[in-house]
């Protein structure tokens, strides 16, 4: 057993004891895990909802928050594993990792399906994110209804030319997360998929390991990938955010009233960070622009208007061509996700979305 691993259950164990006395004074003592750094537009949002948690029930819930998990070995599916098994209290993770242990939970990415954050925030809010909640809970995963941090609709970045259709993707190295349709998005566009944890992708792009990767613009600024990269295509081929978790027996030993202040503080600070997300994003196209990074960029109204700052400062833009990107996607690979997540799942994201495929 590992010091981490060894550190995670001595702690754990002092938690159940505490949940075994079952009195009111009893303290429950936890961590909550994400994978961006401190400077994230995660971590003080998730370090100040368990401040505000702690201080509304007199200290009897103190979860201390540990940005890049805490240096996990395995990074998001080491943590997962985590989670699954008791030795982690709280963990946030997009759905298309999440997909590991909950198939359908990849619903999430569905590259194309969403067209604003209203959009994935309904659905996954709604009838959808409840659905995925009982998928959770039948693999010992507690999933916050009102707990989707933001991160973003997916835009490619690449090291030394722009991406103006879907052919330019061919034989490409593209860095991707470690969920399988990741992997198939970007096979079916033929380019060469490479798994890679979030805190060595700085390293695989400055080493051409890989030719590029793709994220919300978020990540671009906070992990310094604008450092090794040049040219962004904003494609906004997939969105993703991270669902915040709870293992579920640890979650179901917490009181009522305690559970009750955890759920209104989860709702109250998730809003504050979408919204402060949203509008980081948009800032980030002029600021990374600035650095020298080239935008080719889609027609949507927001791109628009960043596309007449960027091009008033001189930026170079390529239109690229979003058809091309459909058009290698095909009714085949929609149908074969709609196969994997079945009818019920399916119908639901259909319904906010509209018939894909």
């Amino acid at each position: 057993m590992n010091a981490v691993r060894r550190r995670l259950v001595v702690a754990t164990g002092l938690v159940l004891t505490g949940c075994a006395a079952g009195t009111r004074e009893t303290s429950w003592k936890a961590r909550q895990f994400h994978n961006q750094p401190a400077q994230s537009h995660q971590h003080q949002f998730l370090s100040d909802l368990w401040a505000q948690v702690a201080k509304e029930t007199d200290g009897r819930l103190q979860v201390t928050t540990y940005p890049q998990n805490d240096n996990l070995p395995g990074s998001d599916p080491g943590a997962l594993d985590l989670l699954q098994s008791g030795e982690l209290e709280f963990f946030t993770l997009m759905g298309g990792i999440l997909g590991r242990k909950v198939p359908v939970a990849e619903i999430q990415g569905m590259p194309f399906a969403f067209t604003s954050h209203a959009q994935v925030h309904r659905a996954n809010d709604g009838a959808l994110g409840a659905y995925l909640g009982r998928e959770c809970a039948a693999k010992g995963i507690y999933r916050f209804q009102y707990g989707l941090l933001e991160n973003g609709f997916r835009q490619i970045s690449t090291v030394d030319k722009p991406i103006r259709a879907a052919d330019d993707l061919r034989g490409m190295r593209m860095r991707v997360p470690d969920g399988q349709m990741f992997r198939d998005v970007f096979t079916a566009l033929e380019a060469q998929p490479v798994t890679i944890n979030i805190r060595e992708l700085y390293a695989a792009l400055k080493s051409r390991q890989v030719d590029g990767q793709e994220n919300p613009l978020v990540i671009t600024e906070v992990n310094r990938l604008y450092e090794v990269t040049k040219y962004v295509s904003t494609t906004n081929h997939m969105w993703s955010g991270f669902n915040l978790l709870a293992n579920l027996k640890f979650w179901s030993s917490l009181p009522g009233d305690m559970q009750e202040i955890v759920q209104r503080n989860v709702k109250k600070y998730v809003a504050l960070q979408r919204a402060y997300t949203d509008d980081l994003n948009r800032q980030l196209g002029d600021k990374l622009a600035a650095r020298g990074m080239i935008f080719n960029t889609y027609t949507d109204d927001l791109n628009r208007q960043l596309g007449d700052k960027l091009a008033a400062r001189g930026m170079i833009f390529n239109t690229a061509d979003v058809s091309s990107f459909r058009a290698k996607l095909g009714g085949g690979f929609y149908q074969r996700w709609k196969s994997e997540f079945g009818p019920a799942a399916w119908s639901l994201l259909e319904r906010e979305v509209g018939t894909l495929g």
